[in-house]
């Protein structure tokens, strides 16, 4: 029997396990997109699993674009703004710092490498409130920079374009551009940018969740109702669904519609940015 041919291998227990993390993974996002659907008595009066009789789901959308004066849009704004921003910004800076270590050799090259991936392991939320010190200090508090500068320091993404940066670009490709004349950063343009794309996009894309999703910086770093990305903003309104009785009860499908909604921008960005995870852009460029 030919490699070729080998037979399918199955196994019930890993099907079994995958269908299992499957579960695990979507029955959140179903729940959501049920609870979407229903008022805030159908949430606490019908089975959370399923539908209930009354489709409240185009009520529920117009109601979130139109509370507070249409508050939401304006989070969706913020939220967009900061997360592309800081997804671009990010993936080009560890696109160009992963570049220059994986292909140029100088002194303390490794050290300097140790100590990206030490700070690795700092967790996030350990420098925020050293970070609300600094940036109180200058005078950037309750501004968008606030959001975007901190976000545009991302070790892991460094370290993902220094590794994918050292097979991705072949040596003789450089060489063979400097040999015509090229500068080292009309190298880096024309010519490792377009084989570095898939890690770009990766770095870019948990930039953009990352920032997309971010919560605990903002939390800090603003206090101005307007500048909230959509995260503290429906952390907000949760806040007013949790005490109950009276008006705040017609909050809740505002979060649970809110909070759907959110996720879709992330969705579009998966699903358009998809096609350039791809590997092996540069086979075949240089023969060695």
């Amino acid at each position: 029997m030919t490699a070729d041919r080998l037979p399918g291998r199955r196994s019930p227990v890993l099907t079994l396990a995958m269908l299992a993390f499957l579960v695990y993974f979507m029955l959140p996002l179903f729940w959501l997109v049920i609870a979407s659907t229903k008022t805030t008595g159908d949430l606490f009066s019908s089975f959370g699993l399923w539908f209930a009789d009354d489709f409240s789901l185009p009520r529920n959308v117009r109601e979130v674009f139109a509370a507070d004066n249409g508050v939401y849009a304006r989070w969706l704004l913020n939220t967009a703004v900061y997360a592309v921003v800081s997804a671009g910004g990010a993936a080009l800076l560890a696109a160009l710092a992963g570049y220059g270590f994986a292909k140029f050799r100088f002194r303390g090259n490794n050290a300097l490498f140790g100590v990206v991936l030490g700070s690795i392991m700092v967790p996030s939320t350990a420098l925020a409130i050293p970070t609300y010190l600094v940036f109180s200090k200058v005078g950037l508090v309750n501004t968008p920079w606030a959001i975007i500068l901190p976000s545009l320091v991302n070790p892991f993404g460094l370290y993902l374009m220094r590794v994918y940066a050292q097979d991705a670009v072949p040596d003789g490709l450089i060489e063979a551009a400097r040999i015509d004349g090229a500068g080292e950063f009309r190298i880096f343009w024309q010519v490792a940018m377009r084989l570095l794309a898939p890690g770009f996009v990766t770095v870019l894309l948990f930039t953009l969740v990352a920032t997309w999703n971010n919560y605990f910086l903002p939390l800090i770093m603003l206090n101005n109702p307007s500048l909230y990305p959509v995260t503290v903003g429906l952390a907000n309104w949760a806040a007013q669904a949790s005490m109950g009785g009276g008006a705040s009860g017609d909050v809740l499908p505002l979060v649970v519609t809110g909070s759907l909604l959110s996720i879709v921008p992330l969705v579009a960005a998966f699903l358009m940015l998809q096609r350039y995870w791809q590997s092996g852009l540069g086979a075949g460029g240089v023969k060695q």
